[in-house]
Formats: structure tokens, C-alpha cells, sequence
């Protein structure tokens, strides 16, 4: 196995064990009510795993890829266009500088994913209350949303990484699209998003070809009704938060290859912010209403990172690095974050 392989497979059981430990993996039986204060509790767990990993990556980067000469060193920097100078006499030093900026690189990517998991939150509580779910299941159908969310971002961001190694041009489309995004969200900033039970494609679909229970049995996909397997409602609300999680990717992904074109990096940023959803769905799902600039904020995110795309090489010729971007970003977070709290929608009446 290649030191890339070992890491990964390393990283893999990491999240796996995270996983078992925070989504209930060792008490299923529990179907209670996440409160706000374990919410609490596993985003700080979540986020402090992630600072951790920041680190890790800050002072032993170079080890997944394994690292070990100055050739080596320089094609990676080649290869995945990291804004960073080697100095070939000077191997620790330009190893220390290539940690900090794949740190940086990783923190950046896991900001700009966190940040847009918060309008994914907007979606996903829409499908809860739209298919009236149990506030007690919530915690079963986000634990398996996120398993197949990582699987998914997994197929993504290797094939996307190829495509963009084989044809550079591919990050002028992405630039181009996510301009598109930002525009149409903001937009659609002050429209409410409905889901229609009936009419949803993925409903549809279920009813055309397999056997759909008539309503929900607890917390479970499936039953068996006259030795025959059928399919649940809560099973479709799965399917259709894959669904929509399928389409934030199609935003989130090419957002964090500006910020790096190293696949692990992606999807290690990637997979951090997923995994923290479901703790920061239970923080927020009461009180994300009161960010109301909040996809203002996103879509000027989404600008920002579309331009970064399209102005790149401009850009590195002034000297424009990924702490600017980091700074710009979590800017324009605390902006719309602040502007919010500080006011408020005023209701009618």
C-alpha cells in the first residue's frame, strides 16, 4: 500500500470510531430527543477534533504522502498548485512551509464546508417537518444520511481531482457555476422553500416501482408485512436528504478545490464538516431562522470563491495567498452572522 492508502485507511477507521461514539452507534436503543445541550457538547467535540487534526497536519503533513526528499517535495507542490516556494538546500524548512500551508489549506476548506452545511440545515429540517418525522428520529436518519454522504463525497472528490488534473480548464467551469449559485441564492434569498409530500420526484419514483408503507413504524426503514419486505416514509426522508445532499456537493466540492487541488485535503476537510452536521442540526435547527443574512452571506462566499476561481493566476501574481482567503471568508461570516443577531426580522402584528 502507498503512503497515501495507509493514511486514508487510517483516517477512514478514525471517523469510523468517531462515528460509533458520537451518533449512538453504541446505543441505538436511545431514540430520545437530542437537547441543545448535548448539541453542544458533540459540535465541541467535533469542532476541538478538528482544530486537533489542523494541527496534526501543521506538524506532520509531509507524512501523507510520505515525504522524503526534495524531489518528491517539489513535485507534489507542482502537482497540486500549492502557493508555496521550496527551498531545495533547506528540506525542513520548506517541509515545515508546505505543513503549515495544507494546514491552512484544510482549515479554509472545512470553513467554507461548515458554512455551507448551515443552509443544508434550511433543507433538511424543511424535509423533517414537510413529512411530519418524529422529532425522536431525527437522530437515526441523519446518522445514516451522514454514512452515505461521505461515501458519496468520496466518488466525488477523487473523480473531480482527476478531471481537474487531466483538464485544468475544468476550474473556469467551476468558478462560472458557482457564480451562477451565488446569484440564484441570493435571488432566492427571501423565498420560502416548500416540499411537496406527493409530488417530491424521489416519492414518485418509490411509489412506481417498489412497495411503500402507508405511514411511518417508529424508527424504522423497513417492515415486513405478509413475509414481504416494504419500504417506510422514513426511508424515503433518507433518500431524499442523500438527494439533497448530492446537490450541496455539487456547490461545496469545487468551493474548497479553490482552496486546494490535493484530493485528501478535500475530502478530509469535506468528511470533518459532515460529520459535525448532525450535532450542529440539533444546535441550530431552533434558531437558524434568526440568521436571516446568513444566505446573503453565502451567496457573497459563493462570489468570492467563483472570482477566486476565475482570477487565479491574477491573483497569485499580487501576492494573494490562502490566509487572505481564509481571512475574507470567515469575514463574510461574522458579517452576515453579526447583522443578524444585531437585526432582528421584525413580525407583522
Amino acid at each position: 500500500m502507498s503512503n497515501e492508502e495507509i493514511f486514508l485507511s487510517g483516517f477512514l477507521l478514525f471517523i469510523a470510531v468517531i462515528l460509533a461514539l458520537d451518533l449512538g452507534l453504541f446505543n441505538r436503543k436511545n431514540v430520545e430527543v437530542v437537547s441543545f445541550k448535548k448539541a453542544s457538547l458533540m459540535s465541541f467535540f467535533v469542532v476541538a477534533l478538528s482544530a486537533g487534526f489542523y494541527f496534526f497536519l501543521v506538524n506532520y503533513g509531509n507524512y501523507l504522502h510520505g515525504i522524503t526528499d526534495v524531489e518528491h517535495l517539489e513535485l507534489l507542490v507542482k502537482k497540486h498548485y500549492h502557493p508555496i516556494k521550496i527551498m531545495p538546500r533547506d528540506f525542513e524548512h520548506s517541509i515545515a512551509l508546505y505543513n503549515h500551508n495544507i494546514g491552512i489549506e484544510f482549515f479554509t476548506g472545512y470553513i467554507i464546508e461548515y458554512a455551507l452545511s448551515v443552509d443544508n440545515i434550511f433543507v433538511i429540517l424543511l424535509i423533517f417537518t414537510s413529512f411530519g418525522v418524529n422529532k425522536r428520529h431525527y437522530h437515526r436518519v441523519l446518522f445514516w444520511g451522514i454514512i452515505g454522504a461521505i461515501m458519496m463525497r468520496f466518488i466525488f472528490i477523487f473523480i473531480g481531482a482527476a478531471l481537474i488534473e487531466k483538464f485544468s480548464w475544468i476550474m473556469y467551469l467551476f468558478g462560472l457555476f458557482l457564480i451562477y449559485t451565488a446569484i440564484n441564492m441570493f435571488i432566492k434569498k427571501d423565498e420560502t422553500d416548500e416540499i411537496s409530500t406527493d409530488n417530491h420526484p424521489v416519492v414518485k419514483f418509490a411509489n412506481k416501482y417498489f412497495r411503500v408503507h402507508n405511514s411511518f413504524v417508529g424508527n424504522k426503514f423497513f417492515v415486513k408485512i405478509d413475509g414481504k419486505r416494504i419500504i417506510t416514509p422514513l426511508f424515503l426522508v433518507l433518500i431524499i436528504i442523500e438527494v439533497s445532499d448530492l446537490i450541496f456537493a455539487v456547490d461545496s466540492i469545487p468551493a474548497i478545490f479553490s482552496v486546494t487541488k490535493d484530493p485528501y485535503i478535500v475530502f478530509f476537510s469535506n468528511i470533518f464538516a459532515i460529520i459535525g452536521l448532525r450535532s450542529m442540526f440539533f444546535l441550530l435547527s431552533g434558531i437558524v431562522d434568526k440568521f436571516r443574512f446568513l444566505k446573503v452571506g453565502l451567496a457573497v462566499l459563493l462570489t468570492f470563491i467563483g472570482l477566486k476561481m476565475l482570477l487565479h493566476t491574477q491573483l497569485e501574481s499580487i501576492g494573494f495567498n490562502n490566509n487572505h482567503s481564509l481571512l475574507i471568508i470567515v469575514s463574510i461570516l461574522i458579517i452576515s452572522i453579526i447583522t443578524s443577531l444585531a437585526t432582528p426580522e421584525k413580525k407583522n402584528g
